[in-house]
């Protein structure tokens, strides 16, 4: 019989357009994840909040992941930081759905601390074990953000308590598991270090000459790239004043992500004030903001570049840098969290302070001057991604962490029950979940 695994990602849900204020990392780690772990004999039901009314309640992507829209408040978008109060009715409501469909899940992976409060009551309730993985720390983000953080301050509490409740926490580098040791106190040995990935079959080299003539990019200029979500923690700020600062003539910046494919500051504040800057910087001229684009374009942008830039203030992992070496294309990247692990200083690209405009330009043009570096680095690249971070070694790299903690859950029931199994009996029109050992 196939293990059922219930994901939670209440705010990133792996059907969203990337690029926006809430739409990163976490809905691809998700996306992703679920579709390799799913091909190896899993049937995976994904729970994200419900924020599209076009939507179904219910989408199957016919390759054993369901994506399930729970109602938490009104459906429409709502900030991350603004959904804590509705986190009950997505607990409520995800249980009613379990009964109407008459689901035991074997194992419940929460994503975010939100995911993670939800996947602890319900290990309260009815006994499913669950992983977490975090994604970002409220400690760290607050350590960098300060007041301009707007999540509840109940968020560090609900890390530390669901992360001492977790059956095993999912970091996604070395530094994310210092983090969880040293500012949460939390066992080492309850942590296992699973990175994120990248899909070979979406991420590839392609000609830079044809990549260019696909976007229509001049290919006589230096082009380097900027992509992801526009928020200032990611410093794209930054990669604008090292533009200002570089020797090196005849550069254009690309810039791209953003809430729509129409870069529109009316609706996305951090791109006005990106434009604001680059024109006070003197490189209006030299910056192209091609708003948000879909996942099956992003090779071209990646192969159409000279250089990757991602100098964010903090980064948990980070998979643009992976998708860019996937590319062939050599990353300069912060010195911080998951890029310093993916990213290999010298070799398949260069580490930098964040924040430090100087520092990048001069790596910059270091790079941009010495083309059998970036020969070199586009091989090393290539060869590191494809040993250590695709999404199918990611799951092999999962499952056993999975079956770990299924068999330690398993052996806590038998000792404690002194039965064989233990199954999950749904009781639809009394509306509770009832354990049966």
């Amino acid at each position: 019989m196939r293990r059922k695994i219930a994901f939670i990602s209440e705010h990133a849900s792996p059907l969203a357009v990337l690029g926006g204020i809430d739409a990163g990392g976490q809905n691809v780690y998700v996306a992703e994840l679920t579709r390799y772990i799913a091909k190896k004999g899993y049937d995976i039901d994904v729970f994200t909040r419900w924020e599209d009314p076009a939507l179904p309640q219910v989408t199957d992507l016919k390759n054993g992941v369901r994506v399930i829209h729970i109602k938490a408040g009104p459906i429409r978008y709502i900030s991350k930081e603004e959904l804590l109060p509705y986190m009950n009715e997505f607990r409520m409501n995800m249980i009613s759905f379990m009964e109407l469909e008459e689901i035991a899940y074997d194992l419940v992976h929460a994503n975010f601390f939100m995911s993670a409060l939800v996947a602890m009551e319900l290990k309260e309730l009815v006994g499913i074990p669950y992983v977490v993985t975090y994604h970002a720390l409220g400690k760290v983000r607050l350590l960098h953000q300060r007041e301009q953080d707007r999540f509840p301050e109940e968020r560090l509490e609900i890390e530390k308590k669901t992360g001492a409740k977790a059956d095993r926490i999912i970091a996604e580098c070395p530094q994310d598991k210092e983090d969880l040791c040293n500012l949460y106190g939390m066992n080492s040995g309850n942590i296992s270090i699973v990175p994120c990935g990248f899909c070979p079959s979406t991420f590839y080299p392609v000609n830079q000459s044809l990549a260019r003539t696909v976007l229509g990019l001049n290919k006589e200029e230096k082009i380097i790239l900027q992509l992801g979500r526009m928020v200032p923690r990611k410093g794209v700020d930054n990669v604008i004043r090292a533009l200002s600062l570089l020797a090196t003539k005849n550069v254009r910046l690309l810039v791209v992500g953003g809430d729509s494919e129409n870069p529109d500051p009316a609706s996305c504040p951090e791109l006005g004030r990106l434009q604001e800057l680059a024109a006070a910087a003197g490189v209006q001229s030299s910056v192209t903001f091609t708003g948000s684009r879909k996942s099956k374009f992003l090779k071209y942008y990646y192969s159409a570049a000279d250089l990757f830039i991602t100098t964010p203030w903090y980064e948990p992992f980070g998979i643009t840098p992976l998708e860019s070496m996937a590319c062939g294309t050599l990353v300069i990247g912060s010195d911080v969290g998951g890029i310093k692990y993916s990213v290999e200083d010298t070799k398949t690209g260069f580490l930098v302070p964040p924040r430090n405009p100087q520092v990048l330009a001069a790596k910059i043009d270091q790079a941009l001057n010495d083309e059998y570096l970036i020969q070199k680095m586009q091989v090393n690249a290539i060869k590191r991604v494809h040993s250590l971070f695709t999404w199918a070694r990611i799951a092999e790299m999962m499952i056993p962490v999975y079956e770990d903690v299924l068999d330690k859950a398993s052996t806590r029931w038998k000792s404690e029950n002194h039965t064989k199994t233990r199954v999950y009996f749904l009781e639809p029109s009394k509306k509770t979940l009832k354990k049966i050992r």
